[in-house]
């Protein structure tokens, strides 16, 4: 399964239109889609070029998979909370985050790269939302300052992307025994240290989309052996990548007591 090649779905960006609506507007476009029953997503019929599309230059949509999709969701972020996305990447999650919350609260999208978060603004003017504030994480201290502030905190952490083949096929090749290593150190410094960023009663989502055990159920085995008393585990869920619809994530929701 891991070897085929990957589907394209689109998210649509609720703040600006519907499935229904997106459909038509593209097939003016002539791309064909179809509905993803319970979601909020579309799926191309045929692969081609949807950025030159009138529809995407208007922030109608965003491609994301579905599978990265269920992560937000997971979280479910509400109008008015304050959530941080730790690992925020070029930030397709604090978009659709901001899609849920309907505009409304703040999100504080941090990451290690500038550049990336010069790529969020961008996305995030051409969706039309203003919640998002940008961070650079320059040292510790970025983190330190922000401890016990978030409602909701999203760990979307570096890994080895063995759940996501489909779209780098070369990643199998590249995974060495000592990659792993560095990356279940990252993600056991990132839960240990940006968790203290989330306030008493607050939640968290780990998530990966590496389908091992050492980078998902052992990293929060291991955390919550440290910190019985502090955090909670409500819920994790593993998406393998055998459906059409996912490629492999994992998620683990807990509560700071």
């Amino acid at each position: 399964v891991l070897n085929e090649q990957a589907p394209v779905f689109l998210r649509i960006n609720s703040l600006k239109t519907n499935q229904e609506k997106l459909i038509e507007d593209l097939y003016k476009e002539e791309i064909e889609t179809e509905i993803i029953p319970n979601s909020e997503a579309i799926k191309l019929q045929v692969r081609k070029n949807v950025f030159i599309t009138k529809a995407f230059k208007d922030g109608m949509f965003e491609v994301q998979d579905i599978g990265s999709q269920k992560i937000s969701q997971f979280l479910n972020p509400q109008p008015g909370d304050k959530v941080i996305d730790a690992c925020a990447g070029a930030g397709g999650k604090s978009l659709h985050m901001a899609n849920l919350m309907q505009n409304k609260g703040k999100i504080l999208s941090l990451d290690i790269h500038e550049w990336k978060l010069k790529e969020l603004r961008k996305r995030a003017r051409r969706n039309s939302i203003d919640i998002i504030e940008c961070r650079e994480i320059t040292s510790q201290k970025v983190i330190k300052r922000l401890q016990s502030k978030a409602d909701k905190l999203l760990l979307d952490v570096p890994c080895s992307g063995l759940g996501v083949l489909k779209r780098n096929p070369d990643t199998k090749w590249k995974v060495k025994q000592e990659t792993l290593d560095d990356l279940r150190k990252t993600q056991a410094y990132i839960l240990e240290n940006y968790s203290q960023m989330v306030k008493p009663g607050g939640e968290m989502v780990y998530a990966t989309c590496s389908v091992l055990p050492s980078e998902n159920e052992k990293q929060i085995e291991a955390f919550l052996e440290k910190h019985s008393g502090e955090w909670h585990l409500l819920n994790q869920e593993s998406l393998a990548p055998k459906s059409e619809f996912n490629d492999g994530f994992y998620m683990a929701k807990l509560k700071r007591l």
